[in-house]
C-alpha cells in the first residue's frame, strides 16, 4: 500500500498535520519513536485552554482522537532511511519494515545539546530551563540565573528580569558598554566568575558554584541548549538547512515545503517555538501537503 503521506514524528506538529490530512480522508501513516522533546518537563504551560497539563497526557489524548479516523495508521518505530522513488518515497524503520508514500512530512524535531556543566542534565526541564514563557511563571520569582556565552545572552537576560532577580553569568563573553547600561536598567547583575557546577537536591536547584569557590543562590538557571536535527533523515534526503542563533533549522517556504520536492517539515525542526507554534506549523504543513495531493490528482494524465 502507498500512503498519501507518511509523517515521521508523532508529537505536536506531526499530530496536527496528520489530523488535517485525516479530515480530508487521506491515507496517513505516522511513524513515531515515542521520544518527544518535552518529555523532560512534568507540565506544559502557555497552551491556551490546557495550561498546566502534562505534555504526555496532552499527546495521548491527541493521539487517541487522531486514531479514531479510519484512514490513519500509527507505527511505534524509528524511521532510519528515506529514499525517493518514482511514485514518491520509501521509508525503512529500525524494525526492518518499509513503507511507501506519495509525500513525506518530517516532524522529527531537534536534539538539545546541553552545556557541559555538572548538574545540568539531571535538572533539565525542572530547574534548568530554556524558555521563560513555558516555565518562568512557575519559578515564582526570586534569584534566577542565565548561563551566557551565546549571541542572545544579553537580550535574554534583559527579558528574564520580568521573572525574577537575574544574574547573567558572562562565561567569558564580551559585554559592550551600552549592553551593560541596558542590563543595569533592568536590574540584571553581571557575574564574570566561571560556573563549575550546580548545587541542590536534583531536580531542584539551590545555587551555582563558581571556580573561585563562591556560591550564588539560585532558584532556576536558564540555558540556551544548542540544537541539532533530531533525525538523520533531514540531511539524508538532502534538505537544505539554515542557521539560527541556537542551531540549525530545516529551510522551508511558506507552505512548509523543504528544498526537496515532496518533502515537508514542521515543528521544532523548522521553527524556534513552543507547543502552540508547533501545532500551528503542523496544521499549515498538513493543509499544504493536501493541496499538493489534490493538484496532482487533478492534473491531466
Amino acid at each position: 500500500m502507498t500512503f498519501d503521506a507518511v509523517i515521521v514524528g508523532g508529537s505536536f506538529a506531526g499530530l496536527s498535520a496528520a489530523l488535517m490530512l485525516a479530515r480530508a480522508r487521506r491515507e496517513v501513516l505516522v511513524i513515531d519513536s515515542g521520544l518527544p522533546r518535552n518529555r523532560f518537563s512534568a507540565h506544559s504551560h502557555g497552551v491556551l485552554g490546557m495550561d498546566g497539563i502534562a505534555g504526555g497526557d496532552l499527546l495521548r489524548q491527541a493521539k487517541a482522537q487522531l486514531l479514531a479516523y479510519p484512514t490513519v495508521r500509527w507505527v511505534s518505530d524509528t524511521a532510519i532511511d528515506a529514499q525517493p522513488t518514482v511514485d514518491g518515497f520509501a521509508l525503512t524503520t529500525a524494525a526492518g519494515d518499509t513503507w511507501a508514500a506519495r509525500k513525506l512530512l518530517l516532524a522529527t524535531g531537534i536534539r538539545d545539546e546541553l552545556p557541559d556543566l555538572p548538574g545540568v542534565a539531571e535538572r533539565w526541564g525542572h530547574s534548568v530551563l530554556h524558555c521563560p514563557y513555558c516555565h518562568g511563571y512557575e519559578v515564582g520569582g526570586g534569584a534566577i540565573g542565565l548561563l551566557g556565552g551565546h549571541a542572545m545572552s544579553v537580550k535574554m537576560a534583559g527579558l528574564l528580569a520580568d521573572w525574577g532577580q537575574v544574574t547573567l553569568f558572562a562565561h567569558g563573553m564580551q559585554i559592550e558598554d551600552d549592553e551593560r547600561a541596558m542590563l543595569d536598567r533592568r536590574g540584571v547583575r553581571i557575574e564574570t566568575g566561571q560556573v563549575v557546577g550546580l548545587e541542590g537536591e536534583a531536580p531542584q536547584l539551590s545555587g551555582a558554584l563558581l571556580a573561585d569557590g563562591r556560591r550564588i543562590d539560585l532558584r532556576a538557571l536558564f540555558v540556551a541548549a544548542r540544537q541539532h536535527m533530531g533525525s538523520a533523515l533531514v540531511e539524508q534526503l538532502g534538505c537544505a538547512l539554515e542557521e539560527s542563533p541556537i542551531g540549525v533549522l530545516v529551510r522551508v517556504d511558506a507552505q512548509k515545503q523543504t528544498s526537496v520536492p515532496g518533502v515537508y517539515a514542521a515543528g521544532d525542526a523548522s521553527v524556534v517555538g513552543n507547543i502552540t507554534l508547533a501545532n500551528a506549523e503542523g496544521v499549515r504543513a498538513g493543509i499544504s501537503l493536501h493541496h499538493a495531493l489534490v493538484a496532482e490528482d487533478s492534473a491531466a494524465a
